[in-house]
């Protein structure tokens, strides 16, 4: 009688699952599931060999094309605001008084003011003392409708790099410049800049210190690793003149050679002239994708506060279910049909909708992937051992089930939330899952769980629900004598 009193089961698909018919639906269920399981993951196999092989394949087409990541259409860009209006909404659906909600809607409305925007902005960017402020004198004229603007210098300190990066990213064009080959932070750097999808030119400047062969060869170098690279002598060394007269009398003088940028200047005047728009779409396009990032990291915090009380519902739930149960192949099955009404809160919440048979399925596919990534194992034997050092709690019938009952339960909850957190906020229907995606989300969250502060903090919670009469002094003194 005392178990029985440790929770209330309020939902009737709570008290169903632990009949004994609802545990002869689920096992028949289970096997159909793992079954099903081994032909899925044959398939996520190939997926993701032919993933690998495509994004190695649109990498490589992009390092010779930098044009394919220019939004070609208004229509483009306005689509991209739009989702983040979308998300927006969603925030201000779900946390009207969120202190951010202003100043996203402000930003939103912004984007669109900019898809107009003419004056083209270039950042100018690279190392200490590669040249980038008498760059920007010498193309400022050229270009009367553009603004060069120069970034701190790279490769210094983390915080000030990450902030030079940024700017870069802001702009809608970037010059990154090297006076010699490419060293690996410089190249990591570059590479960071292209990742966003930035158009950029390296710039090969100080050419004008190499000799003949050695510059031909640097511009080769750099030409083999970034197609986009032009060479340049912003501010060339003063070159010593000597004149003989007829009469044997010499004469020397220093002579400035003119800047040679007829190079740069050509290739970005053509980039200007005929893609100055798309460029401009491009970074509108950037800073819709960063606010709808922002919006959804605002949207998610909100949703995880009201996910997180759930999922302690279940899991103490679940562990009273599996502490009452004297059947131990009986505690999965109670669990899972515990984790089924779970999947349908939380889908609520994230706007993934379940109907309680797919909620069923889906508790079923996650307890078959907890069964062969061997967390089910790891998890109990994990929580015995934190459990043999209190001599009270580990010889009461079921604390071991009970607790990791609990522990799986909100193993689950966590994943189904990282999981739901990665999706698009739009899409309003869950009932189909990217098993192989779900299998990482898992492993990664029961990562991030195992640590043994934690699982102690955690048995500790599970034994005060099961055992309430137990009290502090009492694990105190067990704990003690165990030691």
């Amino acid at each position: 009688m005392r178990r029985a009193k440790v929770v209330k089961l309020q939902r009737p698909i709570l008290v169903g699952g632990l009949g004994l018919s609802f545990s002869l639906w689920f096992l028949q269920s289970w096997h159909d599931s793992v079954g099903q399981l081994g032909e899925l993951s044959l398939l996520s196999l190939i997926a993701v060999g032919g993933g690998l092989w495509l994004l190695k394949y649109k990498r490589a087409k992009a390092g010779n094309d930098p044009l394919d990541s220019i939004p070609t259409s208004r229509e483009i860009v306005e689509e991209a605001i739009a989702k983040s209006e979308t998300v927006i909404s969603f925030l201000a659906q779900e946390a009207e008084n969120h202190p951010s909600l202003a100043d996203l809607r402000a930003q939103a409305q912004d984007l669109y003011s900019q898809l107009d925007r003419e004056n083209i902005n270039v950042a100018v960017t690279g190392g200490k003392s590669v040249g980038k402020t008498t760059l920007i004198q010498t193309l400022q004229p050229h270009f009367p409708h553009s603004q060069f603007q120069e970034t701190s210098p790279l490769l210094q300190e983390v915080n000030q790099d990450t902030q030079s990066l940024i700017d870069a990213n802001q702009a809608d064009f970037v010059l990154f410049l090297t006076n010699g080959d490419l060293t690996d932070s410089e190249y990591q750097a570059l590479h960071q800049v292209k990742a966003t999808s930035q158009r950029a030119m390296l710039v090969f400047n100080k050419q004008d210190q190499y000799l003949p062969e050695e510059r031909a060869s640097i511009f080769l170098s750099l030409q083999q690793r970034f197609p986009q690279t032009v060479a340049t002598a912003a501010s060339p060394l003063p070159i010593k003149v000597r004149k003989h007269g007829e009469d044997g009398s010499i004469q020397e003088w220093m002579e400035q050679p003119v800047p040679d940028t007829q190079q740069i200047i050509q290739q970005l005047g053509g980039i200007i002239s005929n893609q100055g728009q798309q460029l401009v779409w491009a970074t509108t396009q950037r800073q819709a994708l960063l606010l709808q990032a922002t919006a959804k990291e605002y949207l998610n915090g909100v949703r995880s506060d009201r996910a997180t009380p759930v999922i302690e519902q279940y899991q103490w739930i679940a562990a009273a279910a599996a502490f009452a149960n004297p059947l131990p192949a009986l505690d999965l099955l109670a669990t899972a049909a515990i984790n089924g009404q779970m999947v349908v809160d939380l889908g609520h919440i994230y706007q993934q909708k379940f109907s309680l048979e797919q909620a069923k399925t889906v508790a079923g596919e996650m307890g078959s992937l907890m069964l062969k990534l061997g967390l089910v194992e790891l998890s109990t034997k994990a929580i015995g051992t934190v459990l043999k050092t209190n001599a009270i709690t580990y010889v009461a019938g079921g604390v071991v089930e009970g607790v990791s009952a609990a522990y799986l339960t909100r193993l689950a909850g966590l994943s189904l939330i990282a999981y739901f957190q990665e999706q698009e906020i739009a899409v309003n229907s869950g009932s189909t899952l990217n098993l192989d995606k779900l299998r990482q989300t898992i492993q990664n969250v029961f990562q991030e769980n195992q640590k043994t502060a934690f699982i102690q903090t955690f048995v500790q919670q599970g034994v005060k629900r099961l055992l309430p009469e137990t009290t502090d002094a009492k694990l105190i003194t067990a704990e003690n004598a165990a030691v």
